[in-house]
């Protein structure tokens, strides 16, 4: 059984410009082991199945965040501070807890920051490095086995033949996750591979399955940024050049400004992804492995008969 909980079960009001207001809800490790604290709930996913019933997990940001957006409690910063170690996605992903993260590291708590160990892209325009290597599941199992390295080193008592088997058994799983999601994807033309997000989501799963990202709604690597007029109608040219059948936008993110411009060039469907955070459960989103699986079947049906 795994032990996982999130450390705040409110989600920031992002809407309205206040953060987050997480309560104690029990934070705090369950079964006296280590504690392992990972920022977002794609990676605490992942990294709850690594470490198995080695260690316990919290989890910060719960389902259905805005990972760019989201702020830490009071609660939530403390349990961070406190972590045996902390997982983070790295590269600017969790904004609002940059302030945390390295309150954290001044007080000594191991971090490691996932994306350190994957081959990176860049961001259209000079924008920095893209932090959303999470699309990919090839580099995800490559960033899986990098955290229980990290977890051996940092924490000791993880470092058991259970969890040996469990890191080996997940970083397995991810393999072949990569390998369905390429399947699934195979019913995609090459001439159809073309993707239109509402941010810069899917460089790495673009990069992965051999697709090319035309343009973005929100032409950055964070939805906190705003499209100019300007960049909205080039992006409609584009999409009526190119014939694209649809907008990919996210879960967790608003799609005001995808559904006015799918209007405004017609014959157009939006088709929600998961991309920066888990779903509900029976969402099709409540696990990496089931977000991706539901992302792979939506773009294949939005795009091969296009």
């Amino acid at each position: 059984m795994h032990r996982i909980r999130f450390a705040a079960l409110a989600l920031p009001l992002v809407a309205l410009g206040l953060a987050a207001c997480g309560d104690d809800g029990g934070a705090g490790a369950s079964g006296g082991g280590p504690r392992v604290v990972v920022t977002t709930n794609v990676l605490g996913d992942v990294v709850t199945d690594l470490v198995g019933d080695e260690a316990d997990v919290e989890v910060i940001m719960p389902p259905g965040t805005a990972p760019h957006e989201f702020q830490a409690s009071p609660r939530q910063v403390a349990t961070m501070r406190e972590a045996d170690a902390l997982v983070t996605n790295g590269a600017g992903f969790e904004e609002g807890l940059t302030d945390a993260i390295e309150a954290a590291e001044q007080d000594g708590v191991p971090t490691f920051a996932a994306i350190d160990a994957v081959d990176t892209l860049q961001l259209a325009g000079g924008g920095g490095t893209d932090p959303h290597f999470f699309t990919d599941p090839a580099r995800m199992a490559t960033a899986a086995q990098a955290i229980a390295d990290f977890l051996v080193d940092e924490v000791p008592a993880v470092d058991t033949p259970a969890f040996a088997r469990q890191v080996r058994a997940t970083v397995d799983e991810l393999r072949a996750l990569d390998a369905e999601v390429e399947r699934t994807l195979s019913a995609v033309p090459a001439d159809r591979r073309t993707l239109v997000t509402n941010h810069e989501v899917f460089g790495y799963f673009a990069d992965r399955y051999g697709f090319d990202v035309v343009g973005a709604v929100i032409p950055a690597g964070t939805t906190q940024a705003e499209p100019s007029a300007e960049e909205l109608a080039q992006l409609a040219d584009t999409i009526e050049e190119r014939g694209v059948p649809a907008i990919f936008v996210e879960t967790s993110s608003p799609t005001r400004l995808a559904d006015a411009l799918a209007d405004e060039v017609g014959d157009v469907d939006v088709v929600e992804l998961f991309s920066e955070s888990l779903g509900d459960e029976g969402s099709g989103g409540e696990t990496y492995a089931a977000m991706m699986r539901t992302n792979a079947t939506r773009i294949a049906d939005a795009l091969a008969g296009a």
